[in-house]
């Protein structure tokens, strides 16, 4: 087992110089509701050109039994294997400027070493901030203003971001504890969490992801291309709104909480329950039982990551 953090990966010989450049990073495995931090790294990297310029060792870091990787068989032998990847991409906005993109399943072991890898790497470049974005489940309608809570190891990377209310306790994930350590070594990170209506959390919805892109473009001055996302989100609630109609069940849910979302919102005189205060959010117990909820959901399709 290595335990050096720089025998943990492999760097491209060949790469420019990135000093000021953002790192962005999403994790499969973890708590992504509809789908939205997927649904954004998936965007960039089918609409931007990209390479990998460090590639990490998932035979260290990886339990292939939890996850089972997919093989192909065909009629009378194995085909293929789809070897899972955990990898720094780089890419260059619309503008031409560089960025990292980290994608590839959460570490399922040796968490610590693996972040202070990817910090000796942030180093090594120069990286000046980054970020991680993914969808969380929340109780809110489709039908209203979408919500995102950011976190940062400043409170100044926030802006206008309402925080959640009070304190909670939630399951860890390699994301969290990666801003908070590099925050705890003076370097700059901040993370997104786009709100999803729970009864489209296990479903994919890139209106949350929008969200995202639009938070990432605003904290980061990264110029990046959201046409198609904007497209997909646009078919995927209309596409929403026909099967709401055709449930009197689903229906019924949505319509409950419009009721609960505009009475909160008439209730501050505000037009959104991000402004809303403390009194009027979810309590921390109602956010974790909430997330907690999602990923025994998540757990109960034979323990594989949410995406698959």
């Amino acid at each position: 087992m290595a335990q050096d953090p720089e025998d943990l990966y492999e760097v491209d010989s060949d790469v420019p110089d990135l000093n000021g450049a953002v790192l962005l990073h999403h994790f499969d495995g973890f708590m992504d509701a509809g789908s939205a931090g997927q649904l954004v790294a998936e965007h960039l990297l089918a609409r931007l050109e990209h390479r990998v310029v460090a590639r990490f060792d998932v035979d260290g870091l990886i339990d292939y039994r939890a996850r089972r990787p997919p093989m192909t068989y065909a009629i009378d032998h194995w085909e293929s294997y789809d070897a899972p990847e955990l990898v720094i991409h780089l890419l260059h906005d619309t503008d031409g400027a560089p960025f990292l993109l980290l994608t590839g399943p959460e570490p399922d072991s040796r968490w610590e070493l693996f972040i202070v890898a990817v910090r000796s790497l942030i180093e090594r470049w120069g990286v000046r901030l980054t970020v991680g974005f993914h969808g969380i489940p929340m109780g809110a309608p489709h039908t209203r203003p979408l919500g995102v809570t950011a976190h940062a190891t400043r409170v100044e990377l926030i802006g206008e971001h309402q925080p959640l209310p009070n304190r909670m306790q939630v399951p860890s994930s390699i994301s969290g504890l990666m801003e908070l350590r590099l925050g705890e070594s003076a370097h700059d990170a901040l993370g997104f969490a786009a709100h999803v209506p729970h009864y489209l959390a296990q479903a994919s919805y890139p209106a949350a992801a929008v969200l995202i892109l639009d938070s990432l473009v605003k904290a980061t001055g990264l110029t990046l291309p959201d046409a198609d996302l904007r497209e997909s989100a646009r078919q995927a609630d209309a596409e929403i709104d026909r099967q709401v109609a055709e449930s009197d069940e689903v229906a019924d849910v949505v319509r409950a909480l419009e009721r609960q979302y505009d009475t909160f919102v008439e209730a501050s005189g505000r037009d959104s329950l991000l402004a809303e205060s403390v009194e009027h959010m979810p309590t921390a117990e109602e956010l974790g039982t909430q997330f907690e909820r999602f990923l025994a959901e998540q757990q109960g399709h034979g323990g594989e990551s949410p995406d698959h």
